[in-house]
């Protein structure tokens, strides 16, 4: 992965994660730096998730892609509001 493709997955990333925290009803008790790092890392996983499908590279927009990410930040914030609720 090279520098533009690196910075692209950050930029990714915080929308991911924003709009999986938007996803989740309720208000969340974690911050703004948890919430890029799910999206980073939802972006991520799937991303490789939707390589694995075959679903990554289709024309236009790669909306299927995206549902993927948003469920996963999704999941990922519900689970990190949960772990920290518990502390």
């Amino acid at each position: 992965m090279e520098i533009d493709g690196i910075i692209s997955a950050i930029l990714i990333g915080i929308i991911i994660g924003v709009l999986g925290r938007l996803v989740v009803p309720g208000r969340q008790r974690i911050g703004v730096l948890w919430t890029i790092a799910v999206g980073i890392v939802a972006a991520l996983i799937g991303s490789a998730l939707a390589t694995g499908l075959g679903v990554d590279d289709t024309k236009g927009v790669d909306w299927v892609e995206w549902l993927i990410q948003i469920g996963l930040a999704a999941v990922g914030v519900a689970a990190l509001d949960r772990a920290k609720a518990r502390r």
